[in-house]
């Protein structure tokens, strides 16, 4: 994987540094990306998996926000015309500013500490996204794919299937990393969805709504959601007003939020 990065990772920025070549060969099997497609990497790291696909001929972009890092990616890759840096903050990236004629497929072994608000700030531009791929905590990855009834199911998993397809692909241990982080990742691939899934008229009330139903998952769905709405108005959407939120679709979510509304 040419020669890693001299660089001591940082706590601070979240980095836990891939050096398994295996797990790799994996990521970009998983991937398969083709010389005319548009690629995003979001924090690089030292290059393991962008010098990979750089290889496969890809339009790369790479968000990386540790300036040491910027540095020596730049002197590693900046020749290649297919490579482009930005130094800046994923969370505040402008991922439409990026998409030129084809829609963007985006990569990335995120920090664990942000993964969850970039994921959110991700599907703001979903319309621009052929899909993605994260190494994220397994855990993570159990929310994101949870159904209800599970006790994973929560806010996380409604508000990116809403806008997603969820894959987890595969596990990968702690030891195929530098430091090693103390728990299990996970490779996911998330599709946005070709056409709208779920109609919805007012997408911030619906977020609240949400959040507000698992603020206390324990409790049922007509106490948690008591200063929203009433029994009677659940049961119009056809919604049991005992069961918890847990138990609740995303269709049910999606049709009180717009009979509310």
């Amino acid at each position: 994987m040419g020669n890693p990065l001299n660089h001591k990772a940082r706590k601070r920025f979240g980095q836990n540094f891939l050096h398994d070549d295996n797990v790799i060969h994996q990521i970009i099997l998983a991937i398969s990306p083709q010389a005319d497609e548009h690629l995003v990497e979001i924090g690089p790291g030292q290059g393991a998996i962008t010098e990979s696909l750089l290889a496969t001929k890809c339009q790369l972009n790479v968000i990386e926000l540790d300036r040491d890092l910027v540095v020596e990616l730049n002197k590693r890759f900046s020749q290649l015309q297919n490579f482009n840096l930005h130094s800046a903050d994923a969370l505040e990236f402008d991922f439409a500013s990026l998409t030129i004629d084809k829609k963007l497929r985006i990569v990335g072994n995120l920090p664990y500490n942000i993964s969850t608000p970039l994921l959110f700030h991700l599907l703001n531009y979903a319309e621009y996204i052929q899909d993605m791929h994260f190494m994220l905590q397994k855990e993570i990855v159990n929310r994101l794919q949870a159904g209800p009834g599970s006790k994973k199911y929560g806010r996380l998993s409604i508000m990116i299937q809403r806008f997603c397809q969820v894959e987890a692909l595969f596990d990968v241990g702690p030891e195929s990393f530098d430091p090693q982080p103390k728990v299990t990742s996970s490779i996911v691939r998330l599709t946005p969805h070709s056409t709208t899934k779920y109609p919805i008229n007012d997408s911030t009330f619906f977020n609240t709504l949400v959040a507000q139903a698992f603020s206390q998952r324990r409790k049922t769905i007509r106490n948690s959601l008591k200063n929203v709405c009433t029994s009677s108005e659940l049961e119009q959407a056809n919604i049991n007003p005992s069961l918890r939120a847990e138990n609740l679709s995303i269709d049910d979510f999606v049709r009180l939020s717009n009979q509310l509304s």
